[in-house]
């Protein structure tokens, strides 16, 4: 890990210090915060999937109103993200430890009447990732590498939260365990493991899709970590950001 992404790490640590310190935070405004990224979350990983609902779009059809001209599955993937937040904000409440059960729900609600029958099972086939330098296991090894990466995670609490949410993304996206819904389900991931530590959802914007793949692609490739790292700490750090901002001197 090189000198600046250290320092990086250690500014994020010490904004969610101060966050710790406000806590337990005013209901209204936590509800408030809340909804806010449940809504740009939800924009932003679909948008990263070529989801076509803006942002005022998902904000109406996460309220029960249908926008003309936009698909089916787009008003689908728009709801389905909101219920497996909710999802997750269960697991975490709960402070419930990693399983491929909690995975399997997570891609199933990821997946809900789009596709039912994929939903939440583990792909029976071979795929290649569009764009990506590398070829996702062979699809009879997927119970054994699944295994292994809730295994490595049991293992790997040492290592901060930024970082290792960030590679527990990384490996699952490199796994491909399901046919659709891999990124989706992906960034659910990585923002269970941060939520659990007290950490905002950190939300990878649609503007910064291409660094956002070539940093997985390296890291997937050769083992450095250091991109997707910065990414996600950029990400969390920003949400830091805003909660601070709201909080204002009460923070």
């Amino acid at each position: 890990m090189d000198a600046s992404l250290k320092i990086l790490l250690e500014a994020v640590a010490a904004e969610k210090a101060k966050l710790d310190a406000a806590r337990p935070l005013p209901p209204h405004t936590l509800a408030s915060l809340r909804e806010k990224f449940t809504l740009e979350w939800t924009y932003h990983s679909n948008a990263i999937e070529g989801n076509t609902l803006t942002l005022r779009e998902t904000k109406v059809v996460l309220e029960g109103i249908t926008v003309g001209g936009k698909s089916l599955r787009e008003h689908f993937e728009a709801t389905n993200h909101r219920d497996a937040i909710r999802y997750v904000e269960e697991i975490v409440a709960k402070r419930e430890v990693l399983t491929e059960w909690q995975i399997r729900n997570i891609h199933m609600l990821v997946l809900k009447g789009i596709d039912d029958g994929g939903a939440g099972r583990y792909r029976q086939e071979n795929v290649v990732i569009s764009g990506a330098s590398t070829i996702p296991q062979d699809f009879l090894h997927l119970p054994a590498e699944m295994a292994a990466l809730v295994a490595w995670h049991e293992q790997a609490q040492a290592m901060s939260p930024v970082e290792r949410a960030a590679r527990l993304h990384t490996w699952f996206v490199k796994i491909h365990p399901f046919v659709d819904g891999n990124g989706g389900t992906g960034r659910l991931l990585l923002n269970l493991e941060l939520m659990k530590f007290g950490y905002p959802p950190a939300v990878i914007r649609k503007e910064d899709r291409l660094a956002y793949y070539d940093a997985l692609d390296e890291a997937c490739v050769s083992g450095n970590f250091d991109a997707i790292t910065r990414l996600v700490a950029e990400a969390v750090q920003r949400s830091l950001d805003t909660y601070l901002e709201v909080l204002g001197p009460h923070a």
